[in-house]
C-alpha cells in the first residue's frame, strides 16, 4: 500500500480553482494549471488499501484505484498510467467530468473526507500525456470484419477504440460537424477544454479508427443501407429527446432547451461564431433544472455577462452531509453540491415549480411565474399563497432527457424494440432484437453518467467481438442490468 498512516497524517485537499473574477472572463478550465501535482502524492497516500476496496464497485468501470494510488504516491507515473488505462479508455474525461461515485464508496469516507480519487486520476493521465507515454495501440492483425458505430460520445468512442484494437475495421458516424458528441458540444470549455478530445481522436485515427462527420443515420443515410455495408453496428446515439415544459407561455421567444443553448457557446470557442446567436449578455437568466446541465447553463450565462442568473429546482434542497435515510454508505448520496459555476454567483431556488411565462408585446419572454411546492402524501403539491414572478429574459430548460431520438427514423428503420422506459432494448451482450445491431450508453441505459457510458461502450464492444468471432478477450465491466453502487 502507499503510506499505512497516510490517511492519519494528511487531510483531504482538492484541485485549486482560479479566482472567480478572473475565470468568468475567459473560457479556460477553472482549475489552476499545475496546482495538483505538488499535493497529489500526499493525497494518494491517504488510500487505505482496504481489504475490500468498495471504490472498485462504486466505479462502473471497476477502476483499479488502490493500485494506481500506490503508484501515484511513489510517483511512478508510467505504471500508474498503465493501471489506469487497463480499465478506462479516457481517464482525462472522467477525471474532469465524472461526479466520482468511487469517492462516495471510499471506505475512508465512512468517518473522514474520502480520498481525492478523481484528482489523482486526472493527475496521472495529464502527466502521462505530458511525458508522451499515451501512444496508439494498433492491432497486430485485422479480422476482416467491419463495424459501424453510430454516435461519437464517450460510449461510441470507447466501443470504437476497443473494437479497433481487437482488429476490426471501425467507422464512427457522427451527425454533428465534429467528433465528440456531448463531450464536444454539451460540456462547456471551462469544464473540459476540447484539446483533450482532439488528442484522443488523433490517437484513435493512428490506431485505425475512421470517422465520418455530418452524417445522421436515419436521415442522411438509411439504417437499412448501413446494415448492408457492415458486419455489425453499435448504436451509441445517446438520449437526446429533451424533456419539455408544457406550461402557458412556452411558445414565447427566449425559451430554449439547454442543448440548443450550450452548443453555440462551444462553437464560439471552435471559431464558428464570433458571438453566440443565443447570448445571456445583459439579460436576466433563469435556468430550470438543478442538475449538472443546469449548472453548465449557469456558468455559461456568467461568462456571457448575464445581468442575473437564477436556477430553479422542483425538489427540496438536499442535505449538506450524508444522512442515514439518504442512500447510506457506500451508495451514491444525494447531497447539496456547489459546483464551480455556483461559486461564480447567481441564486438557487428549491421546491419551486413554474406555472407559466409572461412576455412583452413582441412575444419575448419577460417574466417567469412560479409557486412553491411540497410533498403531500407522496405527491408534489403547490403551496397556496406562494405564487410570485421573477424576471426572465432568457430561459433554459435543463430537465433531462427521455430517450433516443425518434424523429430521425433510426429506431423505425432498424425495427428496434424499446423497453418500458422508451430506451432501446438489449440482451446481456448489449445486442438488440436485430441480430448484429448492438446498443451502448444512454440510448440503451437512459440518461446517465459519463463513466457509465464508457463502461457500456467497453462492454458492448465485447458483445460485438463475440458476435463477429465467436469469442472475445475484451473486458466487459458491466451488464445492461447492472446498477452497482451508483444507481
Amino acid at each position: 500500500m502507499a503510506d499505512p498512516k497516510g490517511f492519519l497524517n494528511h487531510g483531504r485537499e482538492v484541485a485549486q480553482t482560479r479566482p472567480v473574477d478572473e475565470r468568468v472572463k475567459d473560457w479556460n478550465e477553472v482549475y489552476v494549471p499545475g496546482s495538483l501535482l505538488p499535493i497529489i502524492s500526499k493525497q494518494a497516500s491517504r488510500c487505505m488499501d482496504c481489504g475490500i476496496p468498495f471504490c472498485h464497485n462504486g466505479c462502473p468501470l471497476g477502476n483499479l484505484i488502490p493500485e494506481w494510488n500506490d503508484y501515484a504516491y511513489r510517483e511512478d507515473w508510467s505504471a500508474a498510467s498503465e493501471r489506469l488505462h487497463a480499465t478506462n479508455n479516457f481517464p482525462e474525461f472522467t477525471g474532469r467530468l465524472c461526479p466520482a461515485p468511487c469517492e462516495s464508496a471510499c471506505v475512508l469516507g465512512i468517518n473522514q473526507p474520502p480520498v481525492t480519487i478523481k484528482n489523482v486520476e486526472v493527475s496521472i493521465i495529464d502527466k502521462a500525456w505530458e511525458a508522451g507515454t499515451v501512444a496508439p495501440q494498433a492491432p497486430e492483425r485485422l479480422s476482416g470484419k467491419t463495424v459501424a458505430v453510430i454516435g461519437s460520445g464517450p460510449a461510441g468512442l470507447a466501443a470504437a477504440q476497443q473494437l479497433t484494437r481487437a482488429g476490426h475495421t471501425v467507422a464512427v458516424y457522427e451527425r454533428a460537424d465534429r467528433i465528440g458528441g456531448l463531450l464536444r458540444y454539451g460540456i462547456p470549455e471551462f469544464k473540459m477544454e476540447k484539446r483533450h478530445i482532439n488528442r484522443r481522436i488523433e490517437q484513435m485515427r493512428a490506431e485505425g479508427t475512421r470517422f465520418r462527420t455530418g452524417i445522421e443515420i436515419g436521415r442522411d443515410l438509411k439504417a437499412t443501407d448501413l446494415k448492408k455495408r457492415y458486419d455489425a453496428i453499435v448504436i451509441a446515439a445517446g438520449s437526446t429527446t429533451a424533456r419539455d415544459l408544457p406550461v402557458p407561455g412556452r411558445e414565447l421567444k427566449g425559451i430554449y432547451q439547454a442543448m440548443e443553448y450550450l452548443p453555440l457557446s462551444n462553437k464560439v470557442q471552435e471559431g464558428d461564431y464570433v458571438v453566440s446567436p443565443i447570448s445571456a449578455e445583459g439579460k436576466h437568466v433563469v435556468v430550470i433544472g438543478g442538475g449538472d446541465t443546469g449548472a453548465d447553463c449557469v456558468g455559461t450565462a456568467h461568462r456571457q455577462g448575464a445581468a442575473s442568473v437564477t436556477q430553479l429546482e422542483i425538489m427540496p434542497r438536499p442535505n449538506d452531509e450524508r444522512h442515514p435515510t439518504n442512500q447510506p454508505w457506500p451508495t451514491f448520496p444525494i447531497l447539496y453540491k456547489v459546483t464551480s459555476a455556483h461559486e461564480e454567483g447567481g441564486e438557487r431556488i428549491y421546491s419551486a415549480s413554474t406555472t407559466h411565462f409572461e412576455g412583452d408585446e413582441d412575444g419575448n419572454v419577460q417574466w417567469l411565474h412560479l409557486a412553491e411546492v411540497e410533498f403531500v402524501d407522496g405527491k408534489l403539491t403547490s403551496k397556496p399563497g406562494t405564487e410570485r414572478k421573477i424576471p426572465a429574459q432568457l430561459v433554459t430548460l435543463a430537465m433531462g432527457f427521455t430517450g433516443p431520438d425518434r424523429e430521425n427514423g433510426l429506431v423505425e428503420q432498424f425495427a428496434l424494440d424499446l423497453d418500458e422506459r422508451g430506451n432501446i432494448a438489449r440482451d446481456a451482450d448489449f445486442q438488440t432484437n436485430v441480430p448484429g445491431v448492438f446498443v451502448a450508453g444512454d440510448a440503451g441505459r437512459g440518461q446517465s453518467l459519463i463513466v457509465w457510458a464508457i463502461a457500456e461502450g467497453r462492454s458492448a464492444a465485447r458483445g460485438v467481438d463475440r458476435y463477429l468471432t465467436g469469442a472475445s478477450d475484451l473486458p466487459a465491466p458491466i451488464r445492461p442490468t447492472d446498477r452497482a453502487l451508483t444507481a
